[in-house]
């Protein structure tokens, strides 16, 4: 696996976490372990996702520098196999 691909499981991975303690914070609003590890997880994410969009460019179109032009789409697809 390269190095894109796995830095974008962990991204996936901390997606999950975040997901799962949502739904458990939905129920629990007053647990402050759960609320403790959503924020770790949390900056986890935006640590990983920052190192992502830096060396790859953007995961989602709002991640995207529009001064520069719409440059979204410039990248292959997800359904387009790239050259590793």
């Amino acid at each position: 696996m390269n190095e894109k691909n796995a830095l974008m499981k962990v991204i996936k991975q901390y997606d999950f976490a975040l997901y799962e303690l949502n739904l458990y914070l939905d129920t629990h609003p007053k647990c402050m372990n759960a609320l403790a590890y959503f924020k770790k997880y949390q900056d986890l994410r935006r640590k990983a996702v920052d190192e992502y969009t830096q060396k790859y460019g953007p995961i989602t179109a709002d991640q995207t520098n529009t001064d520069e032009g719409w440059k979204w789409t410039n990248a292959p697809w997800p359904w387009q196999k790239e050259d590793d």
